[in-house]
């Protein structure tokens, strides 16, 4: 009986590790491709911000900014996948993510106006 609930506890920690590393990876994609005019909005306005601490800090400001900037879009992807997989999401649950699946995009066959008479034809070849 312990042995089988080990197993379980177990078995759901590797879920719940499956389940945080695939929304960290989806949400990491999803803000490279899809946000990447967030990307590029961030980028300068991160340089902005760099040339302007230059003046007050003329070492470390280009790092202070992009470790800022990098820490920041980590945190906010990982904090992120933290709450959907405490919540229960599971990813294959969500039907935007039909890429993830490996499965592909369902195509539905047109119907035209005239299918009636052609489609007969069709069906004999």
């Amino acid at each position: 009986m312990i042995a089988q609930d080990h197993s379980l506890t177990r078995t759901y920690s590797l879920a719940f590790v499956k389940s945080f590393l695939i929304w960290s990876f989806t949400l990491t994609v999803c803000l490279l491709v899809v946000g990447f005019p967030l990307v590029v909005l961030m980028a300068t306005v991160g340089s902005l911000l760099a040339i302007i601490l230059q003046s007050v800090l003329p070492v470390s400001a280009v790092l202070l900014v992009a470790g800022s900037l990098i820490g920041f879009n980590v945190l906010l992807i990982l904090v992120s996948a933290a709450i959907l997989t405490l919540k229960g999401v599971h990813p294959h649950e969500v039907s935007w993510l039909h890429w993830l699946h490996g499965e592909e995009n369902k195509r539905e066959i047109p119907i035209y106006a005239a299918c009636p008479l052609t489609c007969e034809l069709m069906k004999s070849h």
